[in-house]
């Protein structure tokens, strides 16, 4: 990081942590220079201000653990895709015993109550050794169950879809889009990230479309315009067809068998 002042978002649900923190902040500027350029209340709304691109760019988030709708892992799972993610330094309101999740996985959190020393010692660290967001292991071994949602971005607003409602996922240029029985999502991810993340939840049918594993009900086979015979997929909730390339097909009726 450079001689600029760091400029640090704060993503807590109690409003008083938050003013805390600030208070904490404008204490230990004379000795480390720092800005707060935002605030959120929960991790959709930290989401919200770091993807808009009219906002101020943030070096640091300061984020709570336990927080409504999207919590501060979630926060940092939505973000781990990201190049240019912020540093992230989790506050924790967590006994000693589960504090020691992160010190295992070299994670920096702050106790609360936070201390002003404390915070000093942590961001002094950040710029002397700037660090990336903490790993994929390093986030299973908090949290092992993963992400249960992906987000959306639409209108300005940042919408959680759960994983458990997602038919099928499918490249359409430089997005995926989710589909739901309701409605489809834009996701800004790519499709071979989803895949990796969640190979136990999705099965690839060719190399544009992943398939919850759970909502295929069989397959048809049908004939292609070229009057070649192909295999389709059929999915609860959804009318449309989907079709399996020749590389993904034993994987499909090895499927289908185990069912």
């Amino acid at each position: 990081m450079s001689g600029a002042p760091l400029r640090l978002l704060i993503v807590d649900d109690e409003a008083p942590a938050r003013a805390r923190l600030k208070n904490l902040l404008a204490d230990i500027c004379p000795e480390l220079p720092n800005l707060v350029v935002g605030e959120a209340a929960d991790g959709v709304e930290a989401l919200e201000w770091l993807t808009d691109p009219s906002t101020v760019p943030v070096d640091v988030v300061l984020v709570d653990i336990r927080m409504p709708r999207l919590d501060g892992i979630g926060l940092v799972q939505h973000l781990a895709g990201r190049a240019s993610a912020p540093a992230v330094i989790f506050t924790t309101a967590y006994d000693q015993y589960a504090v020691r999740a992160f010190d295992l996985n070299a994670i920096d959190y702050l106790l609360k109550p936070v201390r002003a020393s404390r915070l000093l010692a942590a961001l002094n660290k950040l710029t002397k050794l700037p660090r990336a967001l903490p790993t994929a292991a390093a986030l299973r071994g908090l949290a092992p169950e993963g992400r249960t949602h992906l987000h959306s971005s639409e209108r300005g607003r940042i919408l959680l879809v759960p994983l458990a409602d997602i038919l099928f996922l499918r490249a359409e240029l430089k997005y995926v889009t989710a589909q739901t029985s309701e409605r489809q999502f834009l996701i800004e991810e790519s499709l071979t990230h989803l895949e990796q993340e969640f190979s136990e939840r999705f099965i690839r049918l060719h190399r544009n479309c992943l398939a919850a594993r759970g909502a295929i009900l069989g397959v048809e086979r049908e004939t292609a315009p070229d009057g070649e015979m192909h295999w389709t997929v059929l999915l609860r909730d959804v009318a449309e067809k989907l079709p399996v390339s020749r590389r993904q097909w034993p994987l499909i009726k090895a499927l289908l068998k185990e069912e």
